[in-house]
């Protein structure tokens, strides 16, 4: 018989107490993917599942421990309960681990005015096919696009409850759908590929298929005829696509575990510092319409905006209970876990302030340079910011885009490079990191 995650959690709760925990919680997730690949007009691959994932954390004393299972029989929930209540007992103290008290819960979260769920009818197979093809069929119009690679698309709709012995209950439902498309031009050695792709909460802001074919083709002829570039110090412009991978940087850097663990560049950082003094980094986890958007954490805490930098400086951490007692701050509400593991702190949406000026008006002003369009392996050192990349993009001469650019190393430090970025205005305000394309004054680049 089908149960509801919230009654399944209950379950778990119950079994862990009767098998001797003293406090526990548990996670369910259940669901449905759907996900179609076409190549060359016809099906080339089409998978569905359906599923339901169990997590429960149970503790006894200080001791803890993290089971799961996918299955909701009596006696596996009863199998759960009683290995993880052994394995607890066996693990060491950690003072920091627990639940959160009853006075820090959520307390009316106003799930539906995030919109995590489109109510629409679950796509067919076959029209999820239907985009598929005609995002490839777009991109074959192009002379110079010798094949698709793959060009798919897909739905999933999930429901995550979660529920703790400190009397939090509560959960979300959430949809997604995608379609992108990968093609190739050129042959043997000289072959490129490129991509173009959207993924969204609700079916109706999804882009069209033939706009998404014709922007893969388009970006993937103009990687053709692609050199190296020269060796030295240079201006770089990271694009749109691929900057929030700095910002990423920054927010793992910041992240409470890193600070606790002492293996962060920014472990100093605290009220100084990271950004120019006109630009702010904002958490907004109450965005309608965005992936990251959460109405509570997965410890039941409320999520809030903030300013994680304003101004320039950097004002605080990305904390979960058990990082923020270890550091003898307060949880900021940033707690997300799977079924296998206990929780740990995250970032929700943030937006870095976008600049006056478009992702040309930067090119023009950047005069010689390298614009980055894709990037491949990463080489961060942790303790020091120290950034090394493998790049591919676009040669700028005198502000114009020259040729295209591959196997190049671009280097430099995230502090100097993040302290003086330009950015433009070009961010996509619906992703859950929305940052414009980025320029960075003065990188080592390694080419011919």
């Amino acid at each position: 018989m089908t149960q509801s995650p919230q009654i399944l959690t209950d379950r778990l709760l119950h079994a862990a107490r009767k098998a001797g925990a003293e406090t526990a919680d548990a996670v369910v997730m259940q669901g449905t993917s759907l996900n179609i690949e076409v190549r060359a007009g016809t099906l080339e691959h089409a998978e569905r599942s359906e599923g339901i994932d169990l997590g429960l954390r149970v503790f006894v004393g200080h001791k803890s421990a993290t089971v799961s299972a996918s299955d909701i029989r009596d006696e596996t929930i009863q199998e759960m309960a009683t290995r993880a209540v052994a394995m607890a007992r066996e693990a060491p103290d950690d003072q920091f681990a627990g639940l959160a008290s009853p006075d820090q819960l959520v307390v009316d979260p106003q799930t539906a005015a995030l919109e995590l769920y489109d109510p629409g009818a679950e796509p067919s197979p076959g029209g999820l096919q239907d985009d598929a093809a005609r995002a490839e069929a777009a991109a074959l119009e192009n002379k110079g696009v010798t094949q698709v690679q793959s060009a798919s698309a897909g739905y999933s709709a999930h429901t995550v409850h979660l529920a703790a012995t400190n009397g939090f209950s509560d959960g979300y439902r959430r949809t997604s759908r995608g379609l992108s498309c990968v093609a190739i031009a050129g042959t043997g050695t000289a072959m490129e590929r490129d991509y173009d792709g959207d993924s969204r909460i609700f079916q109706s802001d999804l882009r069209d298929a033939e706009d998404i074919g014709k922007c893969a083709a388009e970006r993937t002829v103009a990687r053709l005829d692609a050199r190296k570039p020269p060796t030295g110090s240079f201006n770089v412009l990271f694009d749109e696509r691929v900057s929030s991978s700095l910002i990423g940087h920054l927010l793992v850097a910041i992240n409470g575990a890193s600070i606790a663990r002492g293996a962060s560049w920014l472990r100093d950082a605290m009220g100084s510092a990271v950004l120019p003094d006109h630009l702010s980094l904002v958490e907004d986890p109450h965005r309608p319409r965005a992936s990251s958007s959460r109405p509570f954490d997965a410890e039941g805490l409320p999520t809030n905006r903030r300013n994680i930098v304003e101004n320039g400086i950097l004002t605080g951490w990305t904390l979960d209970l058990a990082t923020g007692r270890k550091l003898g701050m307060a949880s900021t509400g940033n707690a997300a876990r799977g079924t296998s593991s206990a929780p740990s702190p995250t970032t929700w949406n943030v937006a870095l302030t976008q600049g006056e000026a478009s992702r040309d008006d930067l090119l023009r002003d950047m005069g010689t340079g390298l614009l980055v369009t894709s990037m491949i392996g990463s080489t961060i050192n942790p303790n020091t910011g120290d950034y090394s990349r493998g790049a591919a993009g676009f040669w700028v001469e005198n502000g114009q885009i020259t040729h295209a650019i591959n196997e190049c190393t671009i280097a430099g430090n995230l502090r100097d490079m993040l302290r003086n970025i330009t950015p433009a205005n070009d961010a996509r305000r619906h992703l859950s990191r929305v940052v414009p394309s980025l320029l960075v004054p003065g990188m080592t680049l390694a080419g011919n």
